[in-house]
């Protein structure tokens, strides 16, 4: 199971500023759309203009010039962070910590259906600390994570094996983690674009474009 906070740091900023609620944010450096830096986190809202993670703050600006503009604040986002992570070791204490906004919960060892704890989660999160998150539900972790993007926002998908071809193989190759936007473009220039076109790629195939560390990689 992959839990993924939805929009964390826009998110914690509107906890702690209800009247940022509906409006685009853009969260990233000191918060000034002039100066140098990159986006952390945009809203839903600012998504809707094109605004996303690592894009320079001034083009995000040309984006979507009317978005409130906030500095990162890491210790406040680790602080929620910790109250999260603390509610699904709650659920199952065999938990991955990934990152600030995220983490993966064993629970093959539970008796209740994985989709019944899904809910329970988010509704503990959405409850105690005010947040929505997305979750993913699959056989292994790779899956586990494709999966809770699916629905965002707020959103639980469940995917087992025989869902690969279906509703995997289509994605395009930026859903698998891992796959950044250099990556993307060169695995588009010699025709792979989505994630079945690389799981059919050969591994040589791989290793002759991308070395054969991230070759592999890319191949496993």
């Amino acid at each position: 199971m992959h839990v993924d906070m939805d929009a964390f740091f826009a998110a914690v900023e509107v906890l702690r500023h209800p009247a940022l609620a509906g409006k685009p944010l853009v969260i990233g450096g000191r918060g000034d759309p002039f100066a140098r830096g990159v986006v952390s986190t945009a809203s839903y809202e600012a998504r809707r203009f094109g605004v996303h993670s690592a894009m320079p703050l001034r083009m995000a600006h040309e984006r979507c010039p009317q978005a409130v503009f906030l500095p990162t604040d890491y210790r406040e986002y680790a602080r929620v962070s910790a109250r999260i992570k603390a509610i699904l070791r709650q659920f199952s204490p065999q938990l991955e910590d990934v990152g600030i906004d995220e983490a993966y919960l064993d629970v093959s060892q539970l008796t209740d259906p994985s989709s019944r704890l899904a809910r329970a989660i988010k509704q503990r999160i959405l409850t105690e600390i005010g947040l929505t998150c997305s979750i993913g539900i699959a056989p292994n972790k790779l899956l586990a994570k494709i999966a809770s993007d699916l629905e965002k926002p707020d959103g639980v998908t469940e995917l087992t094996e025989v869902d690969v071809a279906t509703r995997i193989w289509p994605l395009p190759v930026r859903k698998l983690q891992g796959v950044g936007p250099v990556t993307e473009r060169r695995l588009e220039a010699i025709d792979i674009h989505t994630i079945g076109e690389l799981a059919a790629t050969p591994q040589a195939r791989l290793a002759a474009l991308f070395g054969p560390a991230h070759g592999r990689f890319l191949w496993r």
